[in-house]
């Protein structure tokens, strides 16, 4: 029998009261539940900006008890059960109570700050090996707050998958080798228009929430009335809510303690079982995560035995991001689907039934029965993976199913005469991209694409800090360049002595990603339903590789008079699947225009970001109508772009059949660009051209 909770101490609120956010019922729910039952793995919450995803996990501390630790230690052992190899061990006993904390990990965080590294200056001064504990170890028994999640760079990612899946942190570097507990509940928010977030972290979060600004006007009025209010007297608003706080932090209370005697019945269990397999999810973690999440909303119902209701609460939150959907397919729930689910499935046993009736798995109301069910009266909170062995981290994006080339949608097998003006043609089933890499052609910026010079990755070597450049500092390279200097500058003192000139800094290995910029004639010549359904067939298997391989996109197109910026450039590749899909056709064709367009787009991308390299993709059957001399004019422009050094790809849409002018390439080599038949666009051959180009 687990220890009575320490009991709720006061502490001054510090930001805006958890029970004052307005109108976002599903998200409170969802960080509640996890607050209850750790176990669950924490909570995604997606949403566009300015909807307070932020200021609610912010506030949830202010409602969790406090934590009971032993004195002293580093990595908040419970006095009750400390871990037995912590680095600050052995525990003489005692027990202190500090707050629940919330620990903010920043997107742009080194792997130094989370991990923990050596303590730089007990090395230099007193030369004995030190550990200075990251931010895993400060968020053990807490809340690890990421906001932009789907924005951390990837060597951080495989940080945070290493300690959800383990429950533990290691350190193997510069002479450190330490592993301590790292338990904490994962939070993270993100807005979908900036990038999803990468398929194996996706699956280690619980829950999910989608959150949207109401469009109700007096639920906005409430939000701003309140958020006024409490700018206006933060202390007086904070104060009025100290009841509501109270009670919320008292119901968390008694929830994590009735946890441990709420009963999942067989029945229940089958139930979710089938609901999960209805929604088609992949492994069985999702089912784990369902019941684990009922038993916490039982125990937040006040309840004994899960219900109906519990199953279908946490079905909502934690089902959406995990049913099997296509690459660009939004994540969500279909209401009805769920509906249907759970009335196709075994319903649990009402209490007051016969126990051996149908469905029947076992009497709840006996406080001596046991449940049949393989978690007992709830999860193991020490297993963070929830029992599955796979490390979804090893997972190549690569290999993920794509579609088959071989198969053409009714789009691509349409007639190959011309489309109506400004009808939208759609592509057909994306081809599977090969992993192609590529030689780094200098420093660009951390993705998974080529290889390059980042500020992230493995360390491969070591070169001289330069002037007053600011990067990390390679510490052995650093105290061997200083060792042979320390008889004359030590003087017969102790530690050693580190120049400026000393140091070295760390030079690392990593993938880089790209700017692949897409410039799509759009114009009447290219309106025939077959070739501008291949063409955006192709477009999309290379969003496609781009989506798996964490590059930017962006995409322009011309017609008309004019050329548009369709999509600027952006890591939400779904979004500019959407855009290309409903794409029309018509018009004139303002080839130069086009390429001045997409030239603008990349200076200013170029300003935003320097270091990731584009490439542009050009996609035109060469002719130019717009104005006088239409084509020299766009010779001039692409020569101009030759001249900038952007890589470019022409991929030449001219039919074949008639007299080919060959015009798109002669842009080619205005470009100085690689070029392409549309007929030899197949399968990989796209992705293939775009890749070697960026080595060049």
């Amino acid at each position: 029998m687990r220890p009575a909770p320490t009991s709720l101490t006061p502490r001054e609120s510090s930001g805006f009261p958890f029970t004052a956010v307005v109108g976002m019922q599903d998200l409170q729910l969802a960080l509640i539940l996890a607050a209850i039952s750790p176990a669950i793995g924490g909570v995604l919450i997606r949403g566009e900006k300015g909807t307070a995803k932020s200021t609610a996990v912010r506030a949830l501390t202010e409602v969790l008890p406090p934590v009971d630790v032993v004195p002293g230690c580093r990595f908040s052992c419970d006095p009750d059960h400390p871990d037995h190899v912590c680095p600050d061990g052995p525990h003489s006993g005692g027990r202190d109570v500090r707050p629940a904390r919330l620990v903010e990990l920043p997107v742009g965080a080194t792997e130094d700050r989370v991990l923990g590294s050596l303590h730089l200056e007990k090395a230099l001064a007193e030369g004995v090996t030190a550990y200075e504990p990251g931010l895993l170890a400060v968020a053990h028994r807490g809340l690890l707050y990421v906001d932009e999640v789907n924005l951390l760079h990837d060597h951080l990612v495989d940080v945070l998958l290493d300690a959800a899946a383990m429950g533990r942190a290691t350190v193997e570097r510069d002479g450190v080798s330490v592993t301590h507990p790292a338990r904490f509940v994962l939070i993270g928010t993100m807005n979908p228009e900036e990038g999803e977030l990468r398929p194996q972290l996706l699956d280690r979060f619980g829950l999910t929430v989608d959150v949207v600004a109401s469009r109700d006007p007096a639920v906005r009025v409430e939000v701003m009335r309140a958020r006024l209010a409490y700018e206006a007297d933060p202390a007086g608003f904070t104060a009025r809510y100290d009841g509501a706080q109270r009670e919320l932090a008292e119901r968390i209370v008694k929830a994590r303690d009735l946890l441990s005697e709420v009963i999942l019945t067989d029945a229940a269990l089958r139930q979710i079982a089938e609901i999960c397999a209805s929604f088609d999810v992949d492994g069985m973690r999702a089912d784990l995560v369902t019941a684990r999440t009922a038993l916490a909303h039982a125990a937040w119902s006040g309840r004994t035995v899960v219900e109906v209701d519990d199953v279908r609460a946490a079905a909502k939150l934690a089902l959406p991001h995990r049913k099997r959907r296509n690459p660009f397919d939004a994540p969500g729930l279909d209401d009805e689907q769920l509906e249907a689910a759970i009335d196709n499935s075994t319903p649990p046993p009402d209490p007051d039934d016969d126990p051996d009736g149908p469905g029947g798995g076992g009497n709840p109301s006996d406080p001596d029965g046991e449940p049949d069910s393989p978690e007992g009266g709830g999860a193991d909170p020490s297993d963070p993976d929830g029992g599955d062995s796979a490390d979804p981290a090893d997972a190549d994006p690569a290999d993920a199913d794509a579609g088959d080339p071989g198969r053409d949608s009714e789009a691509a097998a349409a007639t190959a005469g011309p489309a109506p003006a400004g009808e939208v043609v759609g592509s057909s089933e994306p081809y599977k991209a090969r992993l192609l890499r590529v030689q780094a052609a200098g420093a660009g910026v951390a993705g998974r694409r080529s290889r390059a010079i980042t500020d992230a990755g493995r360390v491969v070597g070591d070169r001289p800090r330069i002037g007053r450049e600011s990067g990390r500092p390679h510490l052995l390279a650093t105290i061997r360049s200083a060792a042979p200097h320390q008889r004359e500058r030590r003087n017969g003192g102790p530690g050693l002595t580190v120049h400026t000139s000393d140091v070295r800094l760390a030079v690392r290995e990593g993938r880089e990603g790209n700017l692949v910029l897409f410039c799509v004639d759009a114009s009447g010549s290219m309106g025939a339903r077959k070739r501008m359904g291949e063409v955006k067939t192709a477009i999309v298997s290379l969003l496609l590789d781009a989506y798996q391989r964490r590059d930017s996109v962006g995409l322009v197109t011309f017609a008309g008079p004019a050329a548009t910026v369709v999509l600027p450039p952006t890591g939400s590749v779904e979004t500019a699947v959407r855009r290309l899909e409903s794409l029309p056709t018509g018009g004139r064709t303002p080839l130069a225009e086009g390429l001045l367009q997409a030239a603008e787009v990349l200076r200013i991308a170029a300003i935003r970001d320097p270091r990731r390299r584009p490439l542009l993709v050009l996609v035109t059957d060469g002719r130019a109508t717009h104005g006088e001399n239409a084509f020299a004019h766009a010779r001039r422009a692409a020569g101009w772009l030759a001249q900038q050094g952007i890589a470019a790809v022409v991929v030449d849409c001219e039919p074949h059949r008639g007299v080919r002018l060959g015009l798109a390439a002669e842009l080619a080599a205005d470009l100085s660009a690689e070029y392409l038949d549309l007929g030899e666009v197949a399968a990989g051959q796209l992705v293939r051209a775009v890749t070697e180009r960026r080595a060049a």
